[in-house]
């Protein structure tokens, strides 16, 4: 009876063994998704009221992790009997990608807002809490897309592997996407509540009031800089997708670097769907 009980804690240890292997290398491949999913998803979760950043932050974590749920699961099945599936999930995927990154450089130099600002005044709370609902969905939108590849990707790393250990890692390095974005993210748009502590405190004196000044001002320069990080990701995942995917573009300008050439790729994809969509909308609004 003791020796049973010994061999299948040996067998647990065992597998935790190859699961910790397996998660570091599926974390290694997906660590430049994972990059662009933290640009893409800090930009979309800034730009509210300080009061509700955290409280939309939150409504967005509460979606991806609802988004893990249902994409590993899928994905395991597809794997296991229908794999092809997955490569047109993925390609239409990087469709919706690279219409977000292109309709925000087309907002950009053609729609730009003449007061400038993002934020909703607080006077209009229903307007306020509308704008934020969409934000949030946009956001849980994307990172459903993020989230497809990051699974798919954790998941091709193993599929040597058995069953149980692809499980176990898929679902790891799932876990570890939301958690470890949304943490950091977290930490950046609070970036301007730790400084205005850190001022308090050290009575505006010293190294620690310089600190907090340092990133209270930083703050805006750092979402600007993320809104553009966050747009140029778009494209990139989109274009990567579609570079590893299809064919024709993956042998299409091979002596280009493959930065350029995802890039190019994904922001022609993105004002093609862009210009589809806007036809799409004037036509509704020409027969209404």
């Amino acid at each position: 009876m003791a020796s049973g009980f010994f061999a299948i804690l040996d067998d647990i240890a065992s597998l935790m063994d190859d699961v910790a292997v397996t998660s570091k290398v599926a974390a290694r491949k997906t660590a430049g998704i994972l990059g662009d999913d933290l640009a893409v998803n800090a930009e979309k979760a800034t730009g509210f009221l300080s009061s509700r950043e955290l409280p939309v932050l939150w409504a967005i974590t509460k979606g991806s992790l609802l988004n893990k749920v249902i994409i590993v699961p899928i994905a395991l099945l597809l794997n296991v009997f229908f794999p092809v599936a997955i490569k047109y999930i993925l390609i239409f995927g990087g469709f919706y990608l690279a219409y977000e990154g292109a309709e925000k450089i087309v907002e950009f130099f053609f729609h730009k807002s003449k007061s400038g600002q993002e934020v909703v005044a607080e006077a209009d709370e229903s307007e306020d809490r509308a704008a934020e609902k969409s934000k949030v969905k946009s956001a849980v939108t994307t990172d459903f897309i993020l989230s497809v590849e990051i699974v798919i990707i954790a998941l091709g790393s193993v599929l040597d592997k058995s069953l149980s250990i692809q499980i176990i890692t898929v679902c790891i390095v799932a876990l570890l996407a939301t958690v470890g974005v949304y943490g950091i993210v977290a930490l950046i748009v609070r970036m301007d509540d730790a400084g205005y502590s850190l001022i308090r405190r050290s009575k505006n004196k010293g190294f620690l009031a310089k600190l907090g000044n340092a990133l209270v001002r930083s703050l805006p320069y750092i979402i600007k800089l993320l809104a553009v990080v966050g747009t140029i990701a778009l494209l990139l995942v989109s274009g990567g997708i579609f570079v590893h995917n299809i064919d024709y573009l993956h042998h299409l300008l091979t002596e280009w670097p493959s930065i350029v050439k995802e890039f190019l790729f994904g922001l022609v994809a993105g004002v093609g769907v862009v210009a589809l969509v806007s036809g799409f909308k004037r036509v509704f609004k020409a027969k209404h």
